[in-house]
């Protein structure tokens, strides 16, 4: 009985409708004009999108731990932070989603203006809006998808986010490599000033006392005085010898009495005197180099500067061995961005789906256009006593004196009735025909 019911309203419900076929293609087909028009007059939407590879991980290793850890239900996500190998991509996503990122590019490409904004806050949801960043579960493939009227700036916007990212992972990499660099690099700088200073005192030093190398001085100059010493005991042997011979008028024994002279002063600036012992004393100008006195105590000063010289040398050059290899350590663990595609600039457009809109257009006036006319055959077949559609004419009734006495408040020269304007337009005619 209930099947035989529902079928006998559906044919009488297809019978209305064939019946009113005229109204609900009228409707519908206006319905379509509509939506046509509102496809065309709806502003174009540009997409553009890149894709970012998964970056690598710290080292093979704990690579594969991860990927262990991840094809395991047990151990999951929580194991792969015990590990310490927890994907960056998703640290990738959130410096992409990061209020730094988005300054940068409201900057980069004036968006407050291009968007209407007054304040950078809308300007961030705006952007956010038109930005879709995800990361495939699988391939850990990060893409980047940028929705923007002009084809051209949604493409730049695209590798902007690129560019910003590679930015930032640079300035905020935190590793070991990093704060060792940044620590090597500090020493350095107050290491190569320990080493200007000790090389400036050593020169200084070397040049006041004429110390060019105190070792290889000392034996050249014990050399150069034993010498002097054995040509000074042949001269006086060879005088003596002479004096038995000549008189000391003699021409011979007065050239052999002035070598010895020459000699002996040789010898005796060799060896310096008492005077040049005594402290804060510098060779003059007239010496070439310090006598044998003065070069231990030289010795001692020159010992001490040569070897502070030499130590800071030493740190240097391994402190700046270790330099290098933090810079190469520190690349290494800057996680890398690799694109996989970069963002194009889009030839079609991504919205309005102008085919879709006049579907849903035509499709919502024809069904509006056939509920009408359903509900008006049921309106009109309920019956006058029928408690709802007396409340629904009572509600009409008030509803619409409500809206003419709000009318006529509004507009006080329509205080008149029908009736009354009809009764004032039929005296005044008859006034104008007795006149």
């Amino acid at each position: 009985m209930r099947d035989s019911a529902s079928g006998e309203t559906l044919i009488t419900h297809l019978r209305l409708l064939w019946a009113a076929r005229v109204l609900v293609s009228k409707v519908a087909l206006l319905g379509l004009f509509v939506s046509v028009l509102m496809a065309f007059i709806l502003p174009k939407r540009y997409q553009s999108t890149t894709e970012i590879m998964p970056p690598d991980m710290q080292s093979s290793g704990m690579g594969m731990l991860a990927s262990m850890a991840r094809s395991t239900s047990v151990l999951g996500t929580s194991a792969l932070d015990l590990l310490g190998t927890t994907d960056s991509g998703s640290t990738f996503i959130s410096i992409l989603q990061s209020r730094t990122v988005q300054d940068g590019l409201i900057d980069r490409f004036d968006l407050m203006r291009v968007y209407g904004y007054r304040y950078r806050q809308d300007a961030r949801k705006k952007l956010a809006e038109r930005t879709s960043i995800g990361e495939d579960r699988k391939s850990r493939v990060i893409s980047v998808t940028v929705t923007d009227r002009d084809p051209t700036r949604a493409a730049a916007l695209a590798r902007a986010y690129i560019d910003e990212l590679n930015r930032l992972s640079a300035e905020l990499n935190t590793s070991a490599a990093h704060r060792e660099r940044v620590f090597i690099e500090d020493r350095l700088k107050s290491v190569k000033q320990d080493l200007d200073q000790a090389s400036k005192e050593f020169s200084e030093f070397s040049s006041k006392n004429t110390a060019i190398d105190i070792k290889e001085q000392g034996r050249a100059m014990v050399d150069a005085a034993a010498t002097l010493q054995g040509q000074l005991i042949a001269a006086q042997a060879e005088l003596q010898g002479l004096e038995q011979i000549y008189s000391s008028g003699n021409v011979r024994v007065r050239s052999v009495k002035a070598r010895i002279e020459e000699l002996k002063r040789q010898l005796d600036k060799l060896g310096g005197s008492d005077a040049s012992l005594q402290p804060n004393t510098a060779s003059t100008s007239s010496e070439l180099y310090p006598s044998i006195r003065k070069l231990p105590l030289l010795g001692v000063q020159y010992a001490d500067l040569y070897q502070k010289t030499k130590i800071q040398e030493t740190v240097y050059e391994l402190l700046t061995q270790q330099y290098e290899m933090a810079k190469v350590q520190e690349a290494r663990d800057i996680p890398s961005v690799k694109v996989l595609d970069e963002a194009e600039v889009p030839e079609k457009r991504s919205f309005p789906p102008r085919l879709l809109i006049s579907l849903l257009g035509f499709l919502l006036a024809g069904s509006f256009a056939c509920g009408w006319v359903i509900f008006k055959e049921r309106w009109r077949n309920l019956d006058e006593v029928n408690p709802w559609k007396q409340f629904a004419l009572e509600f009409a009734t008030n509803v619409r004196n409500d809206g003419r006495s709000l009318w006529r408040r509004v507009h006080p020269a329509s205080r008149l009735t029908a009736d009354e304007i009809d009764w004032h337009g039929s005296s005044n005619g008859r006034n104008g025909n007795n006149s």
